[in-house]
């Protein structure tokens, strides 16, 4: 498997983060890195942390934000600490939720992906099909569903799955461009990453998203107790769509 860092985004993940799965993967796949982002939590969660990395540090890496910002913030960063780490050589830089309601087999299926030249990203997408064990709550899966068709009708992308937290980048030099400036919107930072690389994949000239993006439909995911979203993240959605179709739609200088 390709060189490959994980950035891991927590805050308050002192009950959820599950030790003994981040461990055991390492040491099964000793090309895949982590580096935990600690968004300034309240409890015990950078004492977990701390305890991930002694286990293993050479694969497992921290930073601790000063501040609370929210996990839009926290990926960025921690993606930016990564494309940083120059020594380290990573192949793939992405994200992936603390509480692994998408499991860390995953990673290995997104990265097969980009081992096509022309694939530069690859996404999680929980498509309930046979034999997949997709474990949502009703509530949240048609929410879900009205909010991608959205996100679609917006980026004029056929796109499944916009909001699973698991997502893996090829570390091109473009890669700093897209997380270089802080995001507009919080909860659906998702969407605002894509813009950003259809907008600059038109200004290079170099792809378009439609063609070296790829959706991997999930064999499992299920929601994790303790999640953060609440629903004023989804009544704030439509407003941050707003934002990003403006961003995308009344052209101005980007990068």
């Amino acid at each position: 498997m390709q060189k490959t860092v994980i950035v891991v985004p927590c805050f308050n993940e002192e009950k959820r983060l599950n030790v003994e799965e981040f461990q055991n993967f390492a040491k099964k796949f000793p090309d895949t890195f982590f580096l935990f982002v600690n968004d300034c939590s309240t409890d015990n969660t950078m004492l977990v942390i701390d305890s991930i990395c002694k286990s293993n540090g050479n694969q497992m890496f921290s930073t601790s934000l000063e501040t609370n910002t929210g996990k839009a913030e926290a990926v960025r960063q921690g993606v930016l600490k990564a494309i940083g780490m120059e020594s380290m050589n990573f192949k793939n830089i992405g994200y992936w939720d603390a509480d692994l309601s998408t499991p860390l087999n995953a990673i290995t299926k997104l990265t097969e992906k980009l081992e096509s030249p022309e694939i530069l990203m690859a996404f999680g997408s929980r498509v309930k099909l046979l034999n997949h064990k997709i474990n949502r709550t009703a509530m949240r899966h048609y929410l879900g569903r009205i909010f991608a068709t959205l996100a679609s009708l917006v980026l004029h992308l056929k796109i499944y799955d916009t909001q699973c937290g698991a997502k893996i980048f090829k570390n091109i030099p473009e890669l700093k461009t897209v997380f270089a400036q802080p995001f507009m919107v919080n909860w659906i930072f998702d969407v605002e990453i894509l813009a950003r690389f259809i907008l600059l994949g038109k200004s290079t000239g170099k792809w378009s998203v439609e063609d070296s993006a790829v959706e991997y439909p999930l064999e499992v995911w299920h929601d994790v107790e303790g999640s953060k979203l609440k629903i004023r993240d989804f009544l704030m959605a439509p407003f941050e769509l707003f934002r990003i179709f403006s961003y995308l739609h009344f052209p101005r200088k980007r990068f």
